[in-house]
């Protein structure tokens, strides 16, 4: 369920974002039942108004539904409020589904310690909601009822852990650094592949370098930076990084989390911006991605755009034909560069590498 707040500007629409978010819950491996949302000056105290939670409280009765999920993350008194008002629900957010994606899908030592550190630092002021069914229990020794002393206890195990894994972290990061100023040395050029979740990356990683990196119709199947060989038309070679797909209101706890790992896409020689063309929020989804590169401090002047799964259009339509369209579904103002590609059939590959080559001689 959404909220679409008065004034408030995102990328996507609220439907498109709803729609998002079921395929983050199919994802995660949750049937979906239905879709709430509502147009709000402001949140309430229980995300949703009056009149909708009613309506949720019938679709959950009907429908005999186990879990809610919320398309904005919740502060930790909207989600005890929700969830003593549903009685029997679990209610999760947006960030929450998310983090349990990438604890799925985290393949590395690195990447298994940047999804726990994330999943503590949300948790941790969400304590006293885990805990809430002990209030009836009413005052213990001194003043202070059994939950309160677990939720303390459970606060400093937390807090000593997320303590242990920014030192595990730092521990990578010098390592990932060095092993960048050696890379930096050697005068290798390094191009990054980007994009929005499920555009193609891993797909087109393969079909350039034939590294077998897994690649499904899924969103983030790649959390771990995978770096491979290229050699461009010249015979030079170069490497190429493929990072975690971008997503709209990515959660905070996680982008710090990954931060070290985003971080290689800062050191990049040019970015290939990846796109699925075929998409109807495509437009939206470059501008999520160049919006992420530019918080995160990332030089994007040397990018190629490219517009990928041109196989799944119709097959009568041209290169020439989806030259024209292409304007119509990105951005492309500011003259980057642009490459329509199949990834899945290696259509326009062999102009990409050219494209590739070009942009590191400039």
């Amino acid at each position: 369920m959404g909220v679409d707040l008065y004034g408030n500007k995102t990328q996507l629409s609220i439907q498109d974002s709803i729609d998002e978010l079921g395929e983050l819950a199919l994802s995660a491996g949750a049937e979906v039942i239905g879709a709430l949302t509502q147009k709000l000056r402001r949140y309430s105290h229980y995300y949703l108004g009056q009149g909708k939670l009613e309506e949720l409280k019938e679709l959950i009765i009907e429908n005999s539904i186990g879990t809610v999920i919320c398309d904005d993350e919740l502060d930790p008194n909207q989600q005890q409020n929700l969830e003593k008002v549903l009685e029997k629900v679990k209610v999760i957010d947006r960030t929450a589904l998310i983090l349990d994606i990438f604890a799925s899908r985290a393949q590395t030592r690195e990447g298994r310690l940047q999804v726990e550190l994330a999943q503590h630092e949300y948790l941790l002021p969400r304590l006293a909601g885990q805990w809430s069914h002990l209030e009836r229990l009413g005052g213990g020794i001194g003043t202070r009822g059994p939950g309160e002393t677990q939720i303390e206890t459970d606060r400093r195990l937390i807090r000593n852990r997320i303590i242990k894994l920014k030192k595990e972290l730092k521990s990578i990061r010098t390592h990932r650094n060095l092993y960048r100023e050696r890379r930096r040395r050697s005068g290798v050029d390094v191009v990054g592949l980007v994009g929005y979740t499920n555009a193609g990356k891993s797909t087109l990683l393969n079909t350039l370098t034939k590294a077998g990196v897994a690649a499904e119709d899924k969103l983030f199947m790649t959390l771990d930076p995978v770096t491979r060989k290229l050699q461009l038309p010249n015979s030079k070679q170069i490497l190429i990084t493929d990072t975690v797909g971008f997503i709209q209101k990515l959660p905070t706890t996680l982008v710090a989390a990954f931060r070290a790992t985003l971080e290689e896409i800062g050191e990049t020689s040019a970015i290939l911006h990846v796109v699925d063309i075929t998409h109807p929020n495509a437009a939206q989804h470059v501008s999520v991605v160049t919006e992420v590169l530019k918080n995160l401090g990332v030089n994007q002047s040397k990018s190629i755009i490219i517009l990928n799964k041109v196989d799944l259009l119709s097959s009568s339509a041209s290169i020439e034909d989806i030259s024209i369209l292409a304007p119509t579904r990105i951005d492309n103002d500011d003259g980057t560069p642009v490459n329509i590609v199949s990834a899945k059939n290696g259509t326009g590959i062999s102009e990409l590498l050219n494209s590739i080559q070009t942009i590191l001689e400039d």
